[in-house]
């Protein structure tokens, strides 16, 4: 039994991983290197920032930019939640039915990005309140893929059962090692009709 929706935030709640790769190729670019979205697919999504750029860096058999490219992190933080400020890339189909409760399960967001990303987002597409509590990077000390951010997650709602909704195969393990089921996603486009027909909710929703 289904007690709570838990929501990876990146990717499932908003097509925000192109923004990150802008962001990222910003702070990269005066290093002279340049990421593909291949090489950000593969490396970077799901993962924390600092083993993100290890990994960049170790693609680009560049193993002494690291402490250079991490101390530009605080940068490529303030750049993203400008951009977020501009436009928060969450559908409407998401937005409909964060704002249409899940008929009443608790729903929460999971996330390894900063509270300040991830909050600050959810504020501006006017859908924090939707969420009893969000867990970010900051929350826990092992980020995805090991389960403690969403068993902190399901230890904050009282919750035994959960259903996880993640697009990264760390978000994916995470949910698993947790004991939950996990619904994969490809892109926050597919969130909102995959979701429903999980729990078996009306294709579409009219919110007044």
């Amino acid at each position: 039994m289904i007690e709570a929706v838990l929501f990876d935030f990146d990717g499932v709640l908003v097509d925000s991983e192109p923004v990150h790769f802008e962001c990222w190729n910003d702070i990269l670019r005066p290093f002279g290197l340049t990421l593909s979205w291949d090489e950000y697919e593969s490396n970077c999504i799901g993962v924390s920032d600092k083993a993100m750029i290890q990994a960049i860096c170790r693609v680009a058999a560049r193993d002494d930019l690291f402490d250079a490219i991490w101390m530009q992190y605080p940068r490529k933080k303030e750049i993203f939640r400008e951009r977020m400020r501009q436009s928060v890339p969450m559908p409407d189909s998401v937005k409909e039915l964060l704002l249409g409760g899940l008929d009443s399960l608790p729903m929460a967001v999971v996330s390894s990005s900063g509270r300040l990303e991830v909050e600050g987002a959810l504020e501006l597409a006017g859908v924090r309140a939707a969420f009893r509590t969000v867990v970010t990077g900051e929350d826990v000390k092992n980020l995805k893929p090991s389960p403690e951010p969403y068993q902190t997650a399901a230890a904050r709602l009282g919750i035994r059962h959960a259903l996880v909704v993640e697009d990264s195969a760390a978000g994916i393990a995470s949910g698993e090692a947790a004991g939950f089921e996990v619904l994969r996603i490809r892109s926050a486009e597919e969130t909102a009709g995959l979701v429903r027909a999980r729990l078996g909710l009306p294709v579409t929703l009219q919110i007044t």
